[in-house]
């Protein structure tokens, strides 16, 4: 029996209950010690068949050997994640090979080309940092900014999970960026491949117990799930370790091996050599906070506080996840359900625990089908629940009742309850560029800020003192950085993935195409009679694997073809329920026709504040089909303008007239007129 199951395995297989259940993937077998080669070397390819742990041993040949995917077999003989990346580095050709380009994934880091260009690619990388909680010092911050223009494309990119992606990245160069981010304090290990991800937690800076200790959970999960054999470090830094010094609970629980979770006498106790079988995420909240989409993980974490705000534990959720494949109906986005209640001294081990389970029984023969969702599908939760438990070595208790959900979002100036305030900044699809990019450089600089990244592409800047609120709004107003308040309603929720060109997965367009499609959905709002402060929750994404959380809106565009979506309708605006597919293969030229009397009737039909997705679970999409098919237009009634905008009707028709050469609408003229006043007019006498 592989030491990477011991006891936990064998109590598991000892329950009657349970022995029936357990279909344990046979591709892997216990291995022996093997002693760690330098980056440089050589890990010749064993024969033997591998059960994600560290040495190999000669194959049973009278076992038939399961399929592995390719990427298994790559992570058998790399080396711990080092080889034939550390060679391919070394030559000059501008790309890597196949091996190597999955396995630079664990390092941050994903290869891409220009999918417009013609002729040869042109390869560059993209990285992509690791940010516990979107924690960003002063001094990364600025070093961020930096790369971007010396050695990327002179954007930063707000991720929905937290971390900055840097694109463009030369391979001659990947070593001194790589570099100067691990000395900035930064990092980008884990923030891509077979592992746990970034863990989110809520950005704002609250000086709450509550929130406090959520993001000082998601700091030491983060902790107990990096990776310890060395093999980013080699690489990047020629094995100099930048590692600050982590709490002794994280330590003790990644080395606690009275259940049965490590391997023994590995350099990575927790992964072995096959790490896990697909991505890991993870996020932290407190109650009624859903900024960081908690349902859509793979392990949800909520803390549990007392009548006094003492933190006594966690509610635990397990098995959500966006990815799908098109036409494969056995490929789902899917939200997590409560495990149960775990003491908040337990906490670490409870989710140890969880990440042993998916590794041990996640499989690895199809990469569709390896994300912890589907064995918790596949198998259940009770099941699940109960082999979770032999690893946890304890039941997990009653899930504990929490009051409603909310999207916070964080917009705009708070006051964080230590005397100092922050100021949360609404970035257009997460991308800092321009005279954007050079503004906030500057504010952060110049009153040495320390910044937060959220799970909706924007920004925080924190600890500001109540002195400076005025000449850092007027700052920030004039590179065009507004208040939410000058922020058209539906740009404030909306989120996008970079898609096209850069992407590989890419079917169509998604970050640029949705400025435009926003711009129309504002449009379709006025013609229908909707108000300007009204708003859905929109997110678009080039294909189905979902980085945007489509699933979750209330008007979700997956890419599905060329200049072609699938609309999905049903998500909620506190992000607790998942959408469904309405139509396939809509054409972009075509969405008026669709939208125009989903978007009436909800107007007209709705109860009293209904959201938009609400309202389209309650219909159906049988009676929804019905009204797209004999959709005629909206009623005419007389002519309608903004009083609040407009003095008459004789200017509303005169700025109608002047934006319809621009291509726009009244209001959307008139808003942008406003704004750029504000932000030419502001001189520290208003906020």
């Amino acid at each position: 029996m592989a030491t990477s199951v011991g006891a936990a395995k064998a109590a598991v297989l000892k329950d009657p209950k349970i022995q029936t259940q357990i279909q344990t993937f046979q591709a892997f077998k216990p291995w022996t010690a093997l002693p760690v080669t330098t980056s440089r070397s050589r890990l010749r390819p064993s024969p033997s068949v591998i059960r994600a742990v560290s040495t190999p041993v000669k194959p049973d040949t009278t076992t038939p050997v399961p399929k592995r995917s390719k990427v298994e077999i790559f992570k058998e003989q790399s080396n711990f994640i080092r080889y034939p990346l550390n060679e391919e580095l070394l030559t000059d050709s501008p790309n890597i090979n196949e091996a190597a380009t999955q396995l630079i994934k664990f390092h941050g880091s994903y290869q891409q080309y220009d999918r417009a260009e013609r002729g040869p690619k042109s390869y560059s990388f993209m990285l992509r940092t690791k940010n516990p909680c979107g924690k960003v010092p002063n001094r990364l911050y600025l070093v961020m900014d930096e790369l971007a223009d010396e050695f990327g494309i002179g954007t930063l990119r707000l991720t929905t999970r937290q971390t900055f992606q840097l694109h463009g990245v030369l391979k001659k160069d990947l070593k001194t960026v790589m570099s100067t981010i691990i000395k900035s304090m930064g990092s980008t290990l884990g923030a891509c491949g077979d592992l746990n991800r970034n863990v989110l937690a809520p950005a704002a800076p609250f000086a709450r117990k509550d929130y406090l200790f959520a993001q000082e959970t998601a700091d030491n999960i983060a902790a107990l799930l990096t990776p310890q054999s060395g093999f980013y470090y080699d690489i990047w830094v020629d094995g100099a370790r930048f590692m600050s010094a982590e709490p002794p609970e994280v330590t003790k629980a990644r080395n606690d091996n009275s259940h049965g979770t490590n391997f023994l006498d590995s350099p990575e106790p927790i992964y072995g050599t096959q790490f896990l079988p697909r991505k890991f995420k993870i996020a932290v909240t407190v109650p009624t906070d859903n900024s960081v989409d908690i349902f859509t993980n793979d392990i949800g974490v909520v803390v549990v506080s007392d009548a006094n705000g003492e933190p006594l534990g966690f509610n635990v959720y397990v098995g959500g996840g966006m990815g799908r494949t098109h036409r494969l109906e056995t490929t789902f986005p899917r939200l997590s359900e409560p495990l149960g209640f775990v003491p908040k001294e337990d906490i670490l081990y409870a989710v140890k625990a969880i990440v042993v389970t998916q590794r041990e029984n996640g499989r690895r023969d199809d990469r569709k089908y390896s994300r912890m969702k589907y064995l918790i599908d596949s198998w259940g939760i009770e099941k699940f629940r109960s082999v979770v438990e032999q690893y946890y070595g304890k039941k997990f208790e009653p899930i504990h009742e929490l009051p409603e959900w909310e999207f916070k979002s964080y917009l705009g100036w708070h006051e964080q309850g230590d005397g100092g305030l922050f100021c949360g900044l609404h970035v257009d699809n997460g991308r800092i560029g321009g005279k954007m990019k050079k503004t906030l450089r500057e504010v952060i600089e110049k009153y040495k800020l320390d910044v937060r990244l959220t799970p909706n592409q924007n920004i925080v800047l924190c600890n500001i003192r109540s002195a400076l609120k005025r000449p850092i709004t007027t700052a920030l107003a004039q590179g065009g950085l507004l208040q939410p308040r000058y922020v058209d309603p539906l740009n404030l929720t909306a989120m996008a993935c970079p898609a096209l060109p850069m992407c590989p997965l890419a079917i169509t367009e998604a970050e640029r195409g949705i400025p435009d499609l926003l711009k129309r959905v504002r449009a379709v709002f006025e013609k229908v009679g909707l108000k300007y402060n009204e708003s859905v929750v929109i997110r678009v994404t080039g294909c189905p694997n979902g980085c945007a959380r489509p699933y979750m809106a209330e008007l979700g565009l997956v890419g599905d073809g060329p200049n072609s979506y699938q609309i999905w309708l049903g998500g909620t605006p506190n992000q607790t329920s998942l959408a469904k597919t309405f139509m396939n293969k809509v054409k972009v030229q075509d969405f008026e026709k669709v939208l125009e009397p989903l978007f009436y009737y909800w107007k007209c039909k709705r109860q009293t504040k209904e959201s938009f997705g609400d309202f389209t679970n309650r219909m159906g999409f049988e009676k929804l089909q019905q009204l797209v098919d004999k959709w005629e237009g909206p009623v005419k009634g007389p002519s309608r303008y903004n009083l609040k905008l407009f003095a008459n009707k004789e200017t509303y028709e005169a700025v109608d007239a002047l934006a319809k050469l621009q291509n726009k609408n009244a209001h959307q003229l008139a808003m942008e007129v406003i704004r750029n006043f504000v932000a030419a007019q502001q001189n520290g006498k208003g906020e």
